[in-house]
């Protein structure tokens, strides 16, 4: 088990080039190269952006975080909230022909479930059973209530594959996906790009309005921002707070801001083996001192340049699903100071401990990240940290604290 400690979310920084609207080909700069291209594996973000033009959810989210139709128009609980009706949209097609029906929608939620390796089984929560009820209306049975799941089928969970072409593939499925999207899979060259192309059979096509996407990952912010700048690029998405000034400052570059879902916080070990034994993973009052002596807004100025919010739950101040009645705590010294006197024990002296921040999806955590290196996040689904490439050895950059409780107690806060 471990303790959550929200420090700010961050901030969505998307950069644009100005008059790209007439290219054909729309390029990309990712901060990552994404990994498998399956719904059912993906665990990282920049799969997630690929996965907007290559595969429609049953339910998708507009930018007001509401959930709206995609693949399905409407669905409905039922009044002991165990079972989920959705009624498809009629017409829709996959990438190689074949229809999209409530077989297919079968097919895909029971391979979430049952397929080696997939990263949407623990999403899907207490679902038990799928039912084609008839060919537009599929049922989900539930063990038990469990209100997250629409929002959950918002994401990859919800994307549903070709049932034809998975297996037909097998294990190679993710090397050519098919799905029901606004853009096929073309090509994909490890390290170098991903290119998709306009599906004309699109159930939406009116609304498409490029031949072609490439997705190139760029790992290096400062080098993504200048390919942007160069004119390599339509697009750069998670670039960095000290990029902002130059990028506002090229009247051919438009940036689009905004508070994301991603979040830094410091996970605490509470309960996992040897190292959780330390008066901060055993002292909630420990924990709670440490929170009070922490200054979210001098954090935000010093390391983020004033980009993020400083913020205290898994969602931003100011977004619909905040709970008002617990806002970010300020900054109090003297309640820091009272609450390691009544910690058990009351001996800090000397302990030691190692932070790592990282972002939270759904599911679980992805790679930790050095604290105060927050990320800007990217446009679509910001939920999770970008998994590294193998050829990229993870650096973590762990914080170490040191809490010597007769320093805390008489300082001069």
């Amino acid at each position: 088990m471990s303790a959550l400690l929200r420090l700010a979310s961050a901030a969505l920084l998307m950069a644009v080039v100005t008059g790209m609207a007439g290219a054909q080909n729309l390029r990309i700069g990712l901060n990552s190269d994404p990994d498998a291209l399956d719904p059912t594996t993906s665990r990282t973000v920049a799969a997630r952006v690929v996965f907007a033009a290559l595969c429609d959810k049953l339910i998708d989210i507009d930018e007001k975080l509401q959930l709206v139709p995609q693949l399905a128009t409407e669905w409905a609980w039922s009044a002991d909230g165990k079972s989920l009706t959705f009624k498809l949209r009629p017409g829709v097609k996959f990438q190689d022909g074949e229809p999209l029906d409530a077989m297919a929608v079968k097919y895909s939620l029971e391979r979430h479930l049952t397929m080696p390796g997939s990263n949407r089984k623990n999403e899907l929560g207490p679902l038990r059973n799928i039912e084609a009820v008839d060919n537009t209306t599929v049922r989900l049975d539930l063990a038990e209530p469990f209100s997250p799941l629409v929002a959950v089928l918002a994401d990859r969970a919800g994307m549903i594959v070709s049932p034809k072409s998975a297996q037909s593939l097998g294990d190679k499925f993710s090397e050519h996906p098919v799905c029901a999207g606004a853009f096929k899979f073309a090509e994909r060259v490890a390290q170098d790009r991903i290119v998709v192309e306009r599906f004309q059979d699109y159930w939406n096509a009116g609304n498409v309005h490029f031949d072609r996407v490439t997705y190139f990952p760029i790992p290096d912010a400062a080098v993504r921002a200048a390919n942007l700048r160069a004119g390599g690029l339509d697009i750069a998405e998670t670039l960095q707070p000290t990029d902002v000034p130059t990028l506002k400052g090229d009247p051919r570059v438009r940036l689009e801001t905004g508070a994301s879902l991603a979040s830094v916080y410091i996970v605490i070990n509470t309960s996992n083996g040897e190292r959780s034994k330390t008066p901060l993973g055993q002292s909630a009052k420990v924990r709670q001192a440490l929170e009070a002596a922490i200054d979210r807004n001098l954090l935000n100025q010093v390391v983020f340049d004033g980009a993020f919010v400083p913020g205290n739950q898994s969602v931003p101040p100011g977004n619909p699903y905040y709970i008002k009645s617990l806002p970010v705590p300020p900054r109090d010294i003297a309640n820091a100071r009272t609450l390691l006197k009544e910690a058990p024990g009351a001996a800090v002296n000397g302990r030691r401990g190692r932070f790592r921040s990282g972002t939270h999806r759904g599911g679980g955590h992805d790679n930790p990240q050095p604290v105060g290196q927050g990320r800007f996040r990217g446009a679509h689904h910001p939920l999770e940290r970008p998994r590294r490439s193998r050829r990229q050895p993870l650096q973590l950059q762990c914080l170490r604290w040191q809490l010597e409780r007769q320093q805390v107690l008489q300082s001069p806060g």
